[in-house]
């Protein structure tokens, strides 16, 4: 059947079948990409860095290239947008910064060589919060990125920018990073799939950087996409985890791997730490076990370990590291909104210091070992991502009660960062007019496994941009 929708709401891998098949150019699909970005991002402010001119001459050149010898790669002519913190040569990496904002790239970052290499075609570069490090995506430099589906919402952080790219057509996929969330709270926030790599999976490195990054930011941080379908996320991760030894944590292997026997079973906590458990996470939770089940899968509560310990563990090694490392440049260069952001964020977890801070790097071991040991006996674990759909935009101005509830009730989140565990964020639910996500976490370099869980959730829930774009307010 032929898919008579605008091509602006076709998905990577669809876009990628037709360009090969021929049924449609790679200038068809990056301008339909192009002139729904020129309709709809002066009221969304997603991409900031306007690539347009760029992408309509690269589109040209790949349909020649098709003409000549095929197509370069599993993405040939595949709209994507860059998140604006990491490095793309003659381009800007501002990291929301207005300080920065004359950082000019002399070389493309890892990331943004793979995916050129897949013959993916940059159409803009898309807005990120002061230093990557809010739950929300605003700064002085370009201002706020709006929630499609809500004007007062989050577009979530830090990868705010490519979430509401995505979620409102501009580009099938964008690209973003995660270091406490950042892939999965935006993607919770518009209805999004991603999936959050585990460490050493994809590369992470930016020439520009004056200086390298703390060890924990380093074990924490990874690179990842955004998409409207699970199986978008499949195709794109397979090109971004190429080898690139300029990242020494990276480890050279396939991204999908062997099959396990029998049914794979599947532990599920509705945990939420002393936050009360909105109805709708409740109901997405109910609604993702009873896919799986009916996919095959062991569905079993149970507890898994050290959740809660590990997420604050993780939170204040990192902030007493970029406490040292980091806050001077936060005092100096940033705005006085995210300086009593961060002292929020210090007086909320309380960073450590000093001996304390070694000692609770060295009990990291004792979390991951855990870890390790649950995840033979359940090699997938579901999750509530938040208590509660996403929050207002400007939730963390508010004080300790705001940190508390963008980043303090987010512990199933970013324990995985600390943990080092991959993990999606799928859409399962609609609650209050916002898109409610769960997540599902698996053992280290089996993405293909927790993504393989995602799509049996989105076979039974839907794509949940489908609705958004349904309504007449986008």
């Amino acid at each position: 059947m032929t898919d008579t929708r605008p091509l602006w709401q076709w998905g990577a891998l669809d876009l990628a079948e037709a360009i090969a098949a021929g049924t449609i150019s790679s200038r068809d699909a990056v301008g339909a990409a192009l002139d729904r970005m020129a309709e709809v991002n002066g009221h969304i402010n997603a991409v900031v860095d306007d690539m347009s001119g760029e992408a309509a001459t690269e589109a040209a050149a790949l349909d020649e290239a098709q003409a000549r010898e095929g197509t370069v790669g599993p993405l040939h002519g595949v709209p994507i947008t860059i998140k604006e913190n990491i490095d793309q040569a003659g381009r800007a990496t501002p990291n929301g910064v207005p300080a920065f904002k004359d950082i000019v790239a002399g070389e493309d970052s890892p990331v943004v060589r793979n995916l050129k290499a897949a013959g993916a075609v940059v159409i803009g570069r898309t807005n990120t919060p002061e230093f990557s490090m809010r739950g929300t995506t605003v700064n002085p430099l370009h201002g706020r990125t709006h929630n499609p589906w809500h004007a007062e919402a989050s577009a979530g952080g830090s990868s705010g920018g490519a979430s509401a790219a995505v979620a409102s057509g501009m580009g099938a996929l964008g690209h973003g990073n995660d270091i406490l969330g950042s892939l999965r709270f935006p993607s919770y926030a518009c209805g999004l799939a991603t999936v959050k790599p585990g460490l050493g999976r994809t590369p992470a490195y930016n020439p520009s950087a004056a200086a390298e990054r703390g060890l924990m930011a380093q074990l924490m941080s990874v690179q990842g996409l955004i998409a409207r379908r699970v199986r978008d996320v499949r195709l794109g991760m397979r090109a971004l985890v190429r080898y690139d030894a300029h990242d020494p944590w990276m480890v050279e292997m396939p991204f999908d791997g062997p099959p396990l026997e029998g049914p794979i079973r599947v532990a599920m906590t509705k945990n939420a730490f002393g936050f009360e458990l909105h109805p709708g996470v409740s109901q997405a939770l109910d609604t993702a076990r009873e896919a799986l089940i009916d996919a095959g899968y062991r569905v079993e509560l149970v507890e898994p370990p050290f959740i809660r310990e590990a997420a604050l563990a993780g939170a204040r090694c990192l902030l007493g590291e970029m406490k040292v490392l980091m806050d001077p440049d936060i005092r100096k260069y940033g705005s006085e909104e995210v300086t009593r952001i961060f002292d929020d964020y210090y007086a909320y977890f309380g960073p450590l210091e000093g001996d304390d801070l070694f000692r609770a790097m060295a009990e990291r071991n004792r979390h991951c070992r855990a870890w390790t040991l649950f995840l033979q006996d359940y090699p997938l674990v579901l999750t509530p991502f938040m208590p509660k759909p996403i929050f207002t935009w400007d939730r963390d101005t508010q004080g300790l009660d705001g940190v508390g509830e963008v980043l303090g009730s987010a512990l199933n989140c970013f324990a995985m960062n600390y943990l080092g565990l991959p993990a999606t964020n799928v859409p399962a639910n609609e609650a209050d007019g916002l898109p409610i996500g769960v997540q599902i976490v698996g053992r280290r370099f089996r993405e293909d496994m927790i993504l393989d869980a995602a799509e049996a959730i989105e076979d039974r829930v839907g794509v949940m941009t489908d609705r958004l774009w349904a309504r007449d307010d986008i």
